[in-house]
């Protein structure tokens, strides 16, 4: 089980491959006016990686990215690329592209001509830019509709032009800001897939900010999560989702389910942990801590870590017990709202099948869990 609210998380702390990092961001600053919008932020991106900044409205995710890009410089700490340090070094002399949110696509060119744009201002030969064009065109899919304009092409087509138009020089970052969020759910679901699949086929090295965990999840090789101004953890999305370093991570990635309690005596190699509910026996819980008894504490669960049963099961698992609220038919799956006490929802997941349909609204049953599968949280 995790412990109490840890520090932020710091680039010493990473698990790094051998090779020199694509970005080495060291100890970062930017303050606007009294507001420290990112405060020492430390971090490394590997070459080829796809790393998410991800972190709600208000996090500091974005200001990390314009400083990226160049549009914004820190107040203290340096941004080095390749080794490089990119203080004072403007955009358009950074190894960067940036993808906008808005695509940013210019509506009087073709296709040919928005992916082409940057190359002529690098007075590239003309037949050297048709040959990267098409390079990029095919990457995305897109070659044989050089001659449309962006008002002829679908959001997601859109979106490939954009991209193509930062693969098209070849920067050492591609820099991705919510690229995704103005697409429909079921594209953008096919997107996430399909801008992957570019990302890995041409080694590229990503940075995308956003704020959709499932988006963060399915797409990056490591994930950094940010909350106000500070970088809490960063690690593989199944280490961030299984191994959450505090409630606030917990919370923002999935569904936490969460009891209050303290901490009780030791029971062998584990501890005992006491419901603030009064109606909630005791029971164990496995945890590394050497905390005192009777420190508060927090119990966090994934739902897909619960089962549940309407006989009290013959188990040593923790058990609490509630009444479905709310039964949820979500299709491959069926979600159970159970009342655990008189303030507290816990949701669990089950696949949907025939076995569970005496299962409804108003049941009482028993949730019991693993001991490995809890998280512990002190406060």
């Amino acid at each position: 089980m995790a412990t109490s609210s840890t520090p932020p998380f710091t680039a010493s702390e990473q698990s790094l491959s051998s090779t020199p990092p694509t970005i080495d961001i060291r100890g970062i600053v930017r303050r606007h006016g009294a507001v420290t919008a990112v405060d020492r932020v430390s971090c490394q991106v590997r070459r080829g990686e796809f790393f998410s900044i991800l972190g709600p409205s208000g996090a500091g995710k974005t200001s990390v990215l314009r400083m990226l890009a160049g549009f914004e410089d820190p107040d203290e700490g340096d941004l080095l690329i390749d080794g490089q340090s990119m203080l004072g070094v403007p955009p358009n002399r950074r190894p960067v592209n940036l993808v906008f949110q808005s695509y940013a696509l210019f509506p009087h060119l073709t296709v040919f001509e928005n992916v082409a744009f940057g190359l002529k201002m690098r007075r590239v030969s003309a037949a050297l830019i048709a040959e990267q064009v098409r390079q990029a065109l095919t990457m995305v899919k897109l070659l044989g509709k050089e001659a449309r304009m962006p008002a002829q092409l679908s959001g997601g087509e859109q979106q490939r032009v954009a991209l193509a138009r930062a693969l098209v020089n070849k920067p050492a970052v591609v820099l991705l800001d919510e690229p995704l969020a103005a697409l429909d759910q079921q594209l953008r679901q096919a997107m996430q897939v399909e801008l992957k699949s570019i990302q890995e086929q041409a080694g590229l090295t990503c940075v995308c900010v956003t704020h959709h965990q499932e988006e963060a999840m399915m797409m990056s090789d490591r994930i950094a999560v940010m909350h106000q101004g500070r970088l809490w953890q960063v690690g593989s999305p199944r280490e961030v989702y299984e191994r959450p370093c505090n409630l606030f991570v917990s919370r923002f990635l999935g569904v936490s389910n969460e009891l209050a309690g303290t901490i009780g005596p030791s029971v062998g190699e584990d501890r005992l942990f006491q419901p603030t509910q009064a109606e909630q026996h005791p029971f164990t819980v496995r945890t590394v801590s050497t905390e005192q008894a009777g420190r508060s504490a927090t119990l966090s669960l994934r739902p897909e870590h619960i089962r549940m049963a309407q006989e009290r099961p013959s188990t040593s698992d923790p058990l609490l017990y509630g009444r479905i609220e709310k039964v949820l038919f979500t299709g491959s799956e069926t979600k159970y709202l159970v009342r655990v006490g008189r303030d507290r929802l816990w949701e669990t997941r089950m696949t949907s099948n025939t076995s569970l349909s005496s299962f409804a609204a108003g049941d009482p049953v028993f949730l019991h869990w693993s001991l490995a599968d809890a998280r512990l949280f002190f406060e």
